[in-house]
Order: structure tokens, then sequence, then C-alpha cells
């Protein structure tokens, strides 16, 4: 894979000095992908919102939350979705920002008893004459998302919804959270970086 699809130089900098370039190549390796699986699918098309991370042409960014019924956002080829823009504020933020930069962010949460997390990384293409527009009910443009790179992410912060409690593995006083299971799997055990010391010692 070329490392421009997922890592530049802010990354390894990073990387390096947490000691953390190893599991960060081996998680590239094991669960980047460019095609979207069944899995992926089920996540996309069951979900009522995402979120969406667009910059203008000077880099500026905004980040933007996307809702609907499930399956208003639909995977319609091997690495390419689509969602609807409906009528909201005007501002047109986010779509304007990909008219004159494609290079877009999405990410899917599933928030259930065995959260998900996916991240889809892509160009992206604003349409108010897209065939499938007529399939989407007051849908006003329609947004093409071409997927540079599929990948999911450790789910470990999310609080489950309702509850009032922060998840178990949020850092917090006096309180040393557990480790995540992924970090003891076979494919990862080996390459994972030592945990950072905080001021408080944990």
């Amino acid at each position: 894979m070329s490392e421009s699809v997922m890592f530049h130089d802010g990354n390894r900098r990073l990387q390096d000095e947490f000691d953390s370039r190893r599991i960060a190549d081996r998680l590239v390796e094991k669960l980047t992908h460019f095609a979207f699986t069944d899995a992926d699918r089920r996540l996309i098309e069951g979900t009522m919102f995402f979120f969406l991370a667009t910059a203008d042409d000077r880099g500026r960014p905004d980040c933007s939350f996307k809702g609907g019924q499930p399956g208003f956002v639909r995977v319609v080829g091997e690495s390419e979705l689509v969602f609807p823009d409906y009528d909201g504020n005007g501002m047109f933020k986010s779509l304007g920002n990909i008219m004159v930069n494609p290079e877009v962010g999405l990410l899917f949460i599933d928030m259930g008893e065995r959260p998900r997390r996916l991240r889809v990384n892509g160009a992206a293409k604003v349409s108010r004459d897209d065939p499938l527009m007529q399939r989407f009910a007051g849908a006003q443009l329609l947004v093409r998302v071409k997927a540079h790179a599929i990948f999911p992410n450790c789910p470990r912060y999310i609080a489950q919804p309702g509850s009032g409690d922060p998840s178990k593995y949020a850092p917090r006083p006096d309180y040393a959270p557990p480790e995540p299971a992924w970090k003891n799997f076979d494919d990862f055990r080996d390459y994972i970086h030592p945990r950072q010391e905080t001021p408080n010692g944990e």
C-alpha cells in the first residue's frame, strides 16, 4: 500500500515519538481495505447518522453531522457509496468544500451492544442530476464518494447511549482502564507499543 493513502510525515513523527510505527503499519496491513465488505455494507446502510469531514481549498476544516432514515447512505459499488443532501441552513459548508476540494473522511458509528466504528476516506462529487437522486426522498443534491481507504477503528471509547456512564476504557483520576481485547489478538500482540506514562502515573 502506498504510504500516501494512510500516513504522511506528521503521522510518522508522532508514531516514532510514541514507538507505534510497527502497530500502525500492522493495522493497515491487516484491517485497511479498498472494497466494502458485507459487514461494512450492513453498518453503513443500517446507520441513521454519520460524521463528514471536509476542508476547503486552503485546508480549512469542517466537520458535519449527517442524519436520516436507515438506508439513507448506500453502498453502490465495490468501493463507492452515495448519500443525499437534505434541506438545511443553506450554508453548504460541507458540500461547498467538496466543490473545491473533493477529499473527504466519513465516520460511521454503531453504538449497539457490540459497538463498531468505520472510517471511509475518499474523493467526493456533488451532483444535482445523478440518476440515483429519485431514489432518495427529500434529496436536493446527491454525493458520491469513491473510497481510497476503508478501515475500522477500535470502539473502546464509545459510551452506551442512555447509560449516563463513560466507557470503561475512558481514563480518569485514580483509575487504570483495562486494555482492549484486540491488543492481545494473534495478529497484533507482538506489535503493540508501550502505554505512555501520564503525569499522575497511570
